[in-house]
């Protein structure tokens, strides 16, 4: 495997699924491999290829989502000179670019019913034709398809051709999402975060702080590990200072206290302008619901608490950047540091 295809993870759920995907290589058949977005759906049908009998054929890809519909099954079959506008000269289609090796269809659930039509037919036998030509030719390919989608429902509602989903599911290998990968979180940020600074030219891999752990703990991953990449990459690139740990992660990019807002319609503007100045008065002095206090027996740990969680809402706030939360509770970062060693939020 190239060094940026490698498979990285010791979990018992995520090596279960490489190991499916080992064994079914040696099979000349098809497999469909079923996970959310960055799951590393495109590196097990690598693997796929380069264990298999076809490991020096090609290995074409094609994202069947980020074609036309009106153009996935010349991209996929071919066309000949003249079959539509635009067909000045024959086209290879993708079947025949991957004619002895491996054909990996990304984004199955796109596909149009009438490319799924023609797919059939030739995993069924084997045969092709290109748009424009009436004349099929044989080609050997190995069909690993990909996707997020519930092909099975999909089938049971007629949106996918369950003879089509019977041939390509010999073998069928899910991943699992990062956030059921048990333990696999630090292990790829550390190695993610290791090639960011070696990347950098830092002198040394101080690791990742405890907030900033905790903080990647807690993150739900709905990109999974193409997610985490790119905020481990971010977090390295945007710390200053490699000889401290690493303790600022920024989930979101586009996080920003100065972010656009979406102007009102001019209909609500006018809503608002015509109101009534007396409804609007009373709305501003709507009293807010105050606290249960008659339930506190102790003055100061009920202090102490209250003061513990105006920090943790800081810090989650300011994504645990350490100064941006001093400046947002008007403290030094001084008093900050203080604040959360004495209630025990250092680590």
């Amino acid at each position: 495997m190239e060094r940026e295809n490698q498979f990285i993870g010791e979990s018992g759920a995520f090596l279960d699924a490489v190991e499916k995907a080992s064994r079914a290589a040696a099979l000349d058949r098809p497999v469909l491999v079923i996970g959310e977005r960055g799951t590393g759906k495109e590196l097990i049908a690598e693997r796929l290829h380069r264990l298999s009998m076809r490991w020096d054929g090609p290995l074409v890809t094609l994202n069947c989502a980020a074609m036309p519909e009106t153009l996935i099954e010349a991209e996929l079959f071919g066309h000949e000179a003249g079959a539509f506008t635009g067909a000045t000269k024959n086209r290879v289609g993708r079947f025949e670019e991957a004619d002895g090796g491996t054909l990996f269809l990304d984004e199955l659930g796109t596909l149009s019913s009438a490319a799924q039509e023609r797919l059939l037919r030739a995993v069924e036998y084997g045969e092709i034709t290109r748009i424009g030509s009436s004349r099929p030719q044989r080609v050997d390919v190995r069909i690993v398809a990909a996707t997020n989608a519930d092909l099975p429902k999909m089938a049971d509602e007629g949106k996918f051709r369950a003879d089509l989903l019977d041939r390509l599911s010999f073998e069928v290998v899910t991943l699992p999402p990062l956030r059921y990968r048990e333990g696999d979180i630090p292990v790829l940020a550390d190695y993610f975060g290791r090639r960011m600074a070696a990347e950098l030219e830092w002198e040394q891999w101080p690791g990742f702080g405890q907030l900033a752990s905790e903080a990647l703990g807690r993150h739900q991953w709905p990109g999974n590990v193409r997610e985490l990449r790119n905020v481990i990459e971010r977090a390295v690139y945007q710390w200053s200072d490699f000889t401290r740990p690493v303790d600022h992660i920024v989930f979101d990019p586009f996080e920003s206290p100065w972010k656009p807002r979406e102007m009102p319609s001019r209909q609500s503007r006018t809503a608002e302008l015509e109101s009534p100045p007396e409804k609007a008065e009373s709305a501003q002095s709507a009293p807010s619901a105050e606290p249960e206090y008659s339930a506190v027996d102790d003055m100061k740990e009920a202090v102490e608490a209250y003061e513990k969680r105006i920090l943790e809402a800081a810090l989650a706030k300011s994504r645990y950047n350490q100064r941006q939360t001093a400046k947002a509770l008007n403290l030094t970062y001084d008093q900050l540091r203080h604040s959360l060693k004495r209630h025990d939020l250092l680590g």
